[in-house]
């Protein structure tokens, strides 16, 4: 297949685009490699992606008529839109970043993807989007009308608006609810990176909600496994659903909604004890109360996407992060 990855030099892109390369798919990658973080490391990824299979574009979302170029040029079978301004507590400070990459740039790749016929189109959404939402197992079948971050609210909008692509223009959309992803290459305003660089510095690491919190760690390779499985399988138009008692997670559209998460949370400090045993030091740990647009608690229901694509992420936490640090120990040449 000829598969276009926005955020292809992001965390999650960058992984998602080597496996396609490495199944003998051709990749067209798009990224802006912007200084939301460091972008050496964003560099550093790309520069892995050497197959002569893979054509990158460094452009902006934002920029209807070079997306629209890229499309047109290349026309892609299936879509994954990865790229987005990530970040709940930055959407507090920055909230038109916010609304420029994850709205206005999903804008011009719904357009893009609408006029030159794409099969279909795989987006990120968050398990942000369940925001208010106390039921647990988080279901995407659940009602998510009530976000508690501009980010969430982003990502809600996303899924909105595809639904509205779906049923239009019979466009195929897949919304992916990813669940805190970690592991090798990732993001260094996470808790794992910034855990594992403070810990090896001798600095103290913010706990939050006094350590009272529990997440769906899903490690990143099981996300990309997922997509995946997901590009052969198109979104298709659920003939049971009833606009008297609709489901938000499916449609008469062909239109999906799934949860990537590891359908078993952990508490945090049972995560931090795990980064400081594969360290071998003790974190220096500063308790602090739940930051705004924060959930005390994460937890996906699977059993949409187990049943659809005979999959489900499973990588324990031990490994996860193991692998993590080893990567971080070997990228940034750190000898314990």
């Amino acid at each position: 297949m000829k598969i276009l990855i926005t955020g292809s030099a992001g965390f999650i892109g960058s992984h998602l685009s080597r496996k396609f390369l490495n199944e003998g798919h051709e990749v067209i990658g798009i990224d802006n490699v912007n200084d939301y973080y460091d972008p050496t490391l964003k560099e550093s990824r790309l520069a892995l992606l050497t197959d002569e299979n893979f054509t990158f574009y460094k452009l902006d979302l934002e920029d209807h008529y070079g997306v629209n170029d890229v499309f047109t040029n290349h026309k892609p079978e299936v879509v994954v839109n990865l790229a987005a301004q990530a970040g709940v507590r930055y959407s507090l400070e920055n909230p038109l970043a916010y609304i420029n990459s994850n709205i206005v740039g999903f804008t011009n790749i719904l357009e893009a993807s609408r006029h030159n016929k794409v099969d279909q189109l795989i987006y990120a959404s968050s398990s942000s989007v369940y925001g208010a939402n106390e039921s647990l197992p988080f279901s995407v079948h659940d009602n998510v009308d009530h976000p508690i971050s501009l980010y969430a609210a982003t990502k809600k909008s996303n899924e909105l608006m595809a639904h509205t692509y779906s049923h239009l223009f019979n466009l195929p959309t897949t919304g992916l609810r990813f669940f805190t992803v970690y592991g090798p290459w990732g993001r260094p305003d996470m808790a794992l990176f910034l855990f594992t660089k403070a810990i090896i510095n001798g600095e103290p690491i913010n706990v939050f909600n006094n350590g009272d919190m529990m997440r769906d760690f899903t490690y990143v390779d099981d996300i990309v496994e997922s997509i995946y499985r997901l590009a052969h399988k198109k979104a298709k138009s659920n003939p049971e659903w009833s606009g008297m008692k609709p489901d938000p997670g499916t449609s008469k559209a062909p239109y999906k909604i799934y949860n990537i998460g590891n359908n078993s949370p952990v508490k945090l400090m049972e995560f931090i004890t795990a980064i400081e045993e594969k360290l071998g030091i003790e974190a220096k740990k500063n308790f602090m109360p739940l930051q705004a647009g924060d959930v005390p608690q994460t937890y996906a229901n699977v059993e949409d996407l187990f049943r659809d694509i005979d999959f489900k992420p499973q990588t324990s936490i031990k490994d996860g992060v193991n692998k993590f640090i080893d990567w971080y120990l070997d990228y940034y040449k750190i000898k314990l």
